[in-house]
């Protein structure tokens, strides 16, 4: 389904991505840990054609994505919907509309400017909004919501485009523990009863074992744990965040949101 051969990324001497395999062979729902700058917004930007890779290859299906001229982009993206840290919504547009740009890689630029959106979108979008329990908040400016409701928003415009991919791009970080929890519960929600793969960079190794089917651990551009949850133990996240981690199985998310922030220096209490 979604395979990863040799990926490379490179921003002139500094290499961010540094020959990565991996195979995808059904939807499931895939975390990716690491410190920052470990690579991880990195390998999402390039599967979503938001960067190109310096060499190696991302196929989907029989379809070779980094060979896809800009055209065929467009295309892909709206296959491979992208969820940001910081919502990327617009705020002084009211929700419904934001979630209505969802489809804007499959309209025509007459009615992208005059924001023309047929009923039967309009109607999907509240329902999408509804399914995502933000329904009375959709003639709402986005910029009224919290931070959660945001990025159930932005989670509601991925599904607009009818996406086989969802890659969300440390979608809790700015969030509180309920709001994560919140947003983490829908997009698991969202991989169970629609069957799409969702591949999510997080920070925290209880989010990563309490969603995910599979994790990948990356460090320093390259992979350096790729297993279930259950293999998750101690010493793999140390070769994860780095041999100074102290920290014990059942890590809290303040003690990784830590070593994932300043490096692993020292442990911090729940």
């Amino acid at each position: 389904m979604l395979t990863i051969s040799e990926l490379t990324k490179q921003f002139g001497p500094k290499t961010a991505v540094d020959n990565i395999s991996f195979h995808v062979e059904k939807p499931a729902m895939i975390g990716i840990i690491g410190r920052s700058g470990a690579g991880k917004s990195t390998v999402l930007r390039m599967l979503n054609c938001l960067s190109d890779a310096t060499s190696g290859s991302i196929r989907f299906n029989s379809q070779e994505i980094t060979e896809l001229s800009r055209n065929h982009r467009r295309a892909w993206q709206s296959q491979c919907a992208m969820i940001f840290q910081q919502f990327n919504l617009v705020p002084r547009m009211d929700v419904v509309s934001n979630v209505l740009h969802g489809t804007l890689n499959s309209r025509s630029t007459l009615a992208t400017v005059f924001n023309l959106f047929p009923k039967r979108d309009i109607h999907r979008a509240i329902d999408i909004l509804d399914r995502l329990g933000i329904a009375e908040h959709a003639t709402k400016r986005a910029d009224a919501l919290s931070g959660g409701q945001q990025q159930r928003v932005a989670i509601a415009r991925a599904l607009m485009q009818d996406p086989q991919i969802i890659l969300a791009d440390e979608p809790i970080a700015s969030l509180d523990p309920m709001n994560a929890q919140i947003v983490m519960d829908a997009l698991r929600r969202i991989h169970e009863e629609d069957g799409r793969m969702v591949i999510a960079n997080l920070h925290t190794l209880d989010t990563a074992r309490r969603y995910c089917d599979r994790v990948i651990g990356m460090r320093d551009g390259r992979i350096v744990f790729d297993g279930t949850p259950d293999q998750l133990t101690t010493g793999v996240a140390r070769d994860i965040y780095g041999a100074g981690a102290d920290f014990s199985e059942a890590a809290t998310s303040t003690q990784i949101e830590t070593l994932d922030r300043t490096g692993p220096k020292e442990t911090v209490p729940a």
